[in-house]
């Protein structure tokens, strides 16, 4: 039912994502807590695959949750609420995708990072419920009409999926 409410969005993200593979970038993602769980999903889905009914190559997707070094000595050392911005500023090229997943739409790092993203030509995707700041921020927003957190989690999870198939169905490498 959710999918239903956020179908074009959806779409529009899944071709964007084509494309960028296509063209050989990457993808980037960030959340935090379970959001942090579903960027190293979503990624792991593009890297391997979600379906063996599609041949193809391994997709360069990267969860920027995963450098547990980078991020406890960035966090400490300078600011929590930057850990995601200097990955995209360092990884981030024109053309790549940055996905971004915050139940709340309102998490500062993201914030940072999306505004990174934008001055570096990183287009970026948002999932999120009612969209917060961040909505107004991203290039697509997914947004799960919804205030109840396990609520949106449980959404997010499977419109994940639903964007890695259309991926795997339109990528043309």
């Amino acid at each position: 039912m959710v999918a239903d409410n956020c179908i074009d969005d959806i779409m529009e993200a899944s071709k964007l994502i084509s494309t960028c593979f296509d063209h050989g970038n990457k993808i980037l993602l960030c959340g935090n807590g379970g959001s942090a769980a579903d960027c190293q999903h979503m990624a792991t889905e593009f890297v391997s695959q979600l379906t063996p009914d599609f041949k193809r190559q391994g997709l360069p997707a990267i969860a920027l949750t995963t450098d547990t070094s980078f991020i406890t000595a960035y966090a400490n050392d300078y600011d929590f609420s930057g850990i995601f911005e200097r990955q995209v500023t360092a990884l981030g090229k024109s053309g790549d995708v940055l996905i971004g997943i915050s139940t709340s739409g309102n998490s500062i790092n993201i914030i940072k990072a999306f505004k990174a993203a934008i001055n570096n030509g990183v287009a970026t995707v948002l999932l999120t419920g009612s969209g917060g700041k961040l909505k107004d921020i991203a290039s697509i927003s997914i947004c799960v009409p919804s205030n109840n957190t396990q609520y949106i989690q449980e959404s997010h999870l499977t419109i994940e999926h639903i964007i890695c198939d259309l991926v795997e169905r339109q990528i043309s490498i």
